[in-house]
């Protein structure tokens, strides 16, 4: 029983790599449409590029993994509206302490660079003199 499982699971997932490869030479066929057409209409050439990505898409979105991509798609939506985002006082106070760190940060790392440029240039070679 689990052998036929397998077979199948095989089979699904090689007609999910054709299909998805089949969007993507349906998809460059557009492409290429459009670059070979260059002696007609532009309204044709749209219609060949416009026509081969929209037919791609839907034979990609017939596909299992397009189908994944969607639900994946959808869930990450809901998910975006149940973030909490913060309010305008908060995104400053925290912008605020964020500026503020940085200036100390540089201020300690300017003086950290002082302390060892005035002990290598004024205090070691002032030695060797």
């Amino acid at each position: 029983m689990s052998i036929q499982n397998s077979k199948t699971e095989q089979d699904k997932s090689s007609s999910d790599v054709m299909m998805v490869a089949l969007a993507v030479v349906i998809a460059l066929a557009g492409v290429c449409a459009f670059s070979l057409l260059s002696d007609q209409a532009l309204f044709v050439r749209l219609a060949a590029l416009i026509g081969g990505l929209v037919l791609a898409v839907v034979v990609a979105y017939m596909s299992p993994s397009g189908k994944r991509f969607i639900a994946y798609g959808t869930e990450s939506y809901d998910e975006l509206r149940r973030v909490v985002w913060p309010t305008r006082k908060e995104t400053l106070n925290s912008t605020g302490m964020v500026i503020a760190f940085v200036v100390v940060i540089a201020v300690f790392l300017f003086l950290v660079d002082k302390i060892i440029e005035w002990g290598l240039y004024d205090f070691l070679l002032a030695f060797s003199q």
